[in-house]
């Protein structure tokens, strides 16, 4: 991660693109809660100078998927990170105006995808504004870049079949969920633990909590030398725990993409709840 004022001290910066990847909660025609772009909030609420827009409703996800926010192929990312303006020598800053589980994933993407030279805004567009700093208002144009190559890198997703696997005890690993707490006591894969994402970062600031405490709330799957694997519901905020184990300094994550909303699809499937 990089702070506000590491970012500030660097817009405009050759080489640097910053990406604003907010996806906004809405409920649907049918009373359902949804999700929808974070683009007119970027176009009228404003975003940090230069910022360009990424969609990860659509480019940066597989909007044909089964799932929500199913992850794109190597293909299609290539294609979505140059109409951004990302090259391979591109550094990648990114952010959102939420409290940072859509900047993770996207994180997660470019990494699973080969590119290192990635970071999310540590706080987000709500420290930025907090502080004060300047905002812009409207479209920017991305950058040309040079064409960015994705390779599907190994070890950071993982598929039902391997999580089907960890819930029965044939694989070891630990599984950890990264939903709220009243949606984890109210079905989970059997065996996870619970982080929520949305307890990784504080209440006044919105910046990730310091490590200590963020190993406190990390302690049982810290505790375990085996390889984690996370879910949510849609591989959202499962990529923030992600994130949050990556900064202690673990190297042994995957997602499960699909998450809950594959496992659950299947009857068979087993959760487990909290009473």
């Amino acid at each position: 991660m990089v702070s506000t004022q590491w970012l500030c001290d660097h817009l405009g910066s050759e080489g640097l693109v910053v990406l604003d990847a907010t996806v906004v909660p809405a409920t649907g025609a049918d009373g359902r809660p949804t999700f929808v772009s974070g683009l007119d909030q970027y176009l009228v609420e404003g975003h940090i100078p230069g910022a360009v827009f990424a969609e990860l409703l659509d480019g940066f996800s597989d909007a044909t998927g089964p799932y929500p926010f199913t992850r794109p192929d190597a293909a299609a990312f290539a294609a979505a990170a140059e109409a951004v303006g990302i090259d391979a020598g591109t550094t990648v800053v990114i952010y959102d105006a939420a409290a940072g589980q859509w900047a993770a994933r996207l994180w997660w993407l470019f990494r699973s995808f080969g590119h290192t030279g990635v970071a999310v805004l540590d706080g987000g567009a709500t420290a930025w504004r907090a502080e004060g700093r300047p905002v812009s208002r409207g479209h920017v144009e991305p950058r040309t870049g040079s064409g960015f190559a994705a390779a599907e890198q190994p070890g950071f997703w993982a598929d039902k079949s391997t999580v089907a696997e960890i819930a029965a005890g044939d694989r070891t690993a630990t599984l950890l969920c990264g939903l709220p707490a009243r949606d984890f006591a109210a079905r989970h894969i059997p065996g996870s633990l619970s982080v929520p994402a949305g307890r990784l970062v504080s209440r006044e600031t919105n910046t990730f909590l310091p490590a200590r405490e963020l190993r406190e709330l990390f302690a049982d799957a810290l505790a375990s030398p085996d390889p984690i694997v996370a879910y949510c519901r849609s591989g959202i905020a499962a990529t923030a725990d992600a994130l949050a184990l990556a900064v202690l300094g673990r190297t042994d994550v995957a997602v499960y993409d699909a998450s809950l909303s594959e496992w659950t699809a299947d009857p068979q499937a087993p959760l487990a709840s909290v009473a």
